[in-house]
């Protein structure tokens, strides 16, 4: 199988080579790397990552400004395609801006930076993202985000998660969430958006494999399509 993935990189960008050396690692292919103001995504992609960092340093809000790249017009085509799209950090930050996915990340509870492993429960394994794992298995996964407290109201959160769309849940909260929620799908299935980075978890040399399964989860999924 030829697996042609892309990382998008904004201007403030700082987890794009990870998210490329994650896509390396479990595809056998470097993905291609686009420019956030590039007028078209290439040709037949099979996977779109948004990665994390401080896109345009975070003004206004975070992923305010990147959600209106001009290339994002062809990362939401693509979505709206079934193109499977993972956004992560500020990556997530962006998907919910564009309105890829419902919510929004507000300032940490605590107002302060978070950086450190932290422990998820995987809520859903149905999705293409998360058929790796176990529902109910707890894995680790580095977090570094200040703005990273998923707020939606109280229609919104019972309806994703009436319709399975948690992903994942942290199993303590760490920057305020509303319900724990880490990790939120759109209701296609194919674009989810976390704050934790699987990217920095793919390697034991780092610390730790739990990101790992969800690479591999994208890349047999597409191998079956």
């Amino acid at each position: 199988m030829s697996f042609r993935a892309a990382v998008i990189t904004f201007p403030g960008s700082n987890c794009d080579r990870d998210m490329a050396v994650a896509i390396e690692q479990v595809s056998g292919t470097a993905p291609l790397r686009v420019w956030h103001a590039d007028a078209a995504l290439p040709d037949r992609l099979d996977f779109i990552a948004l990665p994390g960092g401080f896109s345009y340093g975070d003004y206004l809000r975070s992923g305010a400004m990147a959600a209106n790249s001009p290339i994002m017009r062809d990362v939401k085509a693509a979505a709206e395609r079934g193109v499977p799209v993972l956004g992560v950090c500020n990556g997530f930050q962006i998907l919910t801006e564009a309105s890829l996915l419902p919510g929004a990340l507000m300032r940490n509870a605590g107002q302060n930076f978070i950086c450190r492993t932290v422990a998820l429960t995987v809520e859903n394994t149905q999705s293409l993202f998360t058929a790796g794992y176990e529902t109910g298995q707890v894995i680790h996964i580095p977090v570094a985000h200040h703005d990273g407290n998923y707020f939606a109201d109280d229609a919104t959160l019972d309806r994703i998660e009436g319709d399975g769309r948690v992903a994942f849940r942290y199993a303590e909260n760490c920057n305020g969430s509303r319900r724990d929620i880490a990790g939120v799908l759109n209701a296609g299935g194919n674009v989810l958006g976390m704050m934790p980075h699987p990217e920095r978890a793919v390697d034991a040399a780092h610390g730790g494999t739990d990101g790992l399964p969800l690479f591999e989860s994208v890349v047999k999924a597409l191998a079956k399509a």
